[in-house]
């Protein structure tokens, strides 16, 4: 039986911010460091600026009320008498003033540092001793915490929950053995009370074997979970969108190019899926210009094929413009119609946009967040494509996909994952890789300049300009904020428009669509030809 029940509202309230609800979560509430409480260090002994366990007799005490109110205490070394140090507790409680009464004898756990009474201890932990009270034999655990929970309550609630819980082993001795895995009662024993006795080394060594054996646990637990929702997901129905080939033919013909064979191996694995009665989620993963977006096209007319809508929600209105441009060039001359739904959107734009995709008017819905939001609502979604899916959390796709019923996923990526890693962290879906570009493209130069030789960039991108060239100029994220990014790219293209002239433009997030629109056509016809731009940009711009 859990203790929480025995525990006060309060004292549950705190654990819970912490993600601690039984007696298994505080098993797994593992330390961040450890403080050796086995020994006392003798005051003569003591380095300064190391935290140190020593026992002391307390002089005297005062309260001083400069340079805010504090208690002051002189103590010295109570086992030899020798050495001395001041003692200062700031915003102290009557019983930690009544604990440092003169001949009180007390261990003090801290840092000893130089202060303006000479070496002292600011807010050490204090422990007084009766007797010949006994050294601890393990060192001492410290904890994740949050405000108004001491460690002295976490530990005693920690060790209370490893008494009562059940330590069972969950991995057959054949496995713990192909590891070398320390068994799971060791490794929790281990990491909540390392013994003293071990020198630095073993203990390190011995740390390090436990943190493994928890870290492979928390992996195959994540691995475990991700495989039941895959298999539970190949159980759920969901309408088969079968390649029917009316379209999606159509649109290959038109096309003013050949798709490579990364693009019809890959549109191959999605329209079959797409054709099976169970609910696509599959990751489709190319760099920049390996042509995603045809393939992604590709599967939305497939949908609208066999009779569903398509929706494709990208994170930055710029991306989501430019595919809703993009398809609209494509897909409109069969006869599709592409509507377009974002903040930006005047009032009678939006509710043009949102009628017609509730009507069924518009087969597919190209758009931001605003996709999601409640008003949102889908005549018959059957397949929802997410462009940069990192940069979206789990529940935005999820308030997507919950557009309809067991609707088929798709979601796209740039970004460079190693193939074994997208199989750990995407274990439960299907993965499709674009590893060709399309023929034409010229090789990537990649180069390293710095700061102090910033003047030399600026002046081959004034070369490129002279010679007809066109070039970006992205001021990347240096902090998390758009503000820091903006006022980059701000600063940065007023001191290009100061050499380069009416040659540069600026486009970010935070421009009204027209103003951006319009710099994004002068810079596309060569009216401009430096474009200064935040992140914004990075990917997907053609």
């Amino acid at each position: 039986m859990s203790g929480f029940a025995k525990l006060s509202q309060p004292l549950i309230t705190k654990l819970t911010k912490l993600g601690l609800h039984n007696d298994s979560d505080l098993v797994l509430h593992l330390p961040l460091r450890y403080e050796d409480e086995t020994r006392i260090t003798p005051l003569a002994e003591a380095v300064p600026g190391t935290a140190v366990q020593v026992e002391v007799e307390v002089i005297s005490s005062d309260i001083a009320f400069r340079p805010r109110r504090q208690l002051i205490s002189k103590v010295r070394d109570a086992n030899d008498g020798s050495g001395m140090i001041v003692v200062r507790l700031l915003n102290f409680y009557p019983s930690q003033q009544k604990q440092f009464a003169p001949g009180a004898r007390l261990r003090l756990f801290g840092e000893i540092r130089d202060g303006y009474f000479g070496p002292e201890m600011v807010h050490p932990r204090a422990h007084a001793v009766a007797g010949e009270t006994p050294l601890p034999q393990a060192l001492t655990p410290v904890y994740p915490t949050t405000a108004g929970l001491g460690q002295a309550t976490l530990r005693r609630l920690i060790g209370a929950a490893l008494q009562r819980a059940d330590l069972f082993e969950s991995l057959p001795g054949k496995l713990l053995a192909q590891h070398d895995l320390m068994p799971f009662a060791a490794a929790i024993e281990m990491l909540h009370q390392p013994p003293a006795e071990l020198d630095s080394t073993a203990l390190e060594v011995r740390n390090r074997n436990a943190w493994r054996r928890i870290r492979f646990d928390e992996l195959l637990a994540q691995q475990i979970s991700l495989r039941r929702a895959y298999a539970a997901r190949r159980q759920r129905g969901a309408p088969s969108l079968a390649a029917r080939g009316e379209l999606c033919d159509k649109l290959l013909e038109r096309l003013s190019f050949r798709l490579t064979a990364a693009q019809r191996r890959t549109w191959k694995e999605i329209s079959a899926e797409l054709a099976s009665p169970h609910p696509m989620q599959r990751l489709l993963q190319g760099d920049v210009g390996s042509g995603k977006t045809i393939v992604a096209a590709l599967a939305l007319l497939q949908a609208v094929e066999n009779g569903w809508q398509g929706a494709l929600m990208a994170p930055t209105e710029i991306l989501a413009e430019q595919h809703w441009r993009k398809l609209s060039s494509w897909l409109e001359p069969l006869g599709i119609a592409v509507a377009w739904l974002s903040g930006s959107l005047r009032k009678p734009q939006k509710l043009a946009a949102l009628a017609a995709v509730r009507e069924g008017r518009a087969a597919i819905a190209v758009g931001t967040h605003a996709l999601i939001e409640d008003e949102v609502d889908f005549a018959r979604l059957g397949l929802a494509v997410v462009d940069e899916q990192h940069r979206f959390g789990v529940h935005q796709r999820l308030a997507l996909t919950q557009k309809g019923d067991a609707v088929d996923v798709l979601v796209l990526t740039a970004t460079p994952i190693p193939r074994t890693l997208v199989l750990t962290y995407f274990g439960d879906m299907d993965i499709s890789e674009l590893r060709e570009k399309p023929a034409g493209r010229q090789p990537i130069d990649t180069r390293t300049i710095p700061l102090d030789r910033l003047e030399e960039v600026e002046d081959a991108v004034g070369r490129a300009i002279a010679q007809g060239q066109r070039a970006y100029w992205v001021c990347p994220l240096v902090e998390e904020s758009e503000k820091s990014d903006l006022a980059a790219a701000e600063e940065r293209y007023a001191e290009l428009r100061r050499k380069f002239g009416d040659k540069v433009d600026l486009v970010h997030g935070q421009m009204k669509g027209a103003d951006k629109d319009a710099a994004m056509a002068r810079f596309a016809d060569g009216r401009s030809q430096l474009l200064v731009a935040t992140t914004v940009i990075e990917v997907g711009v053609d």
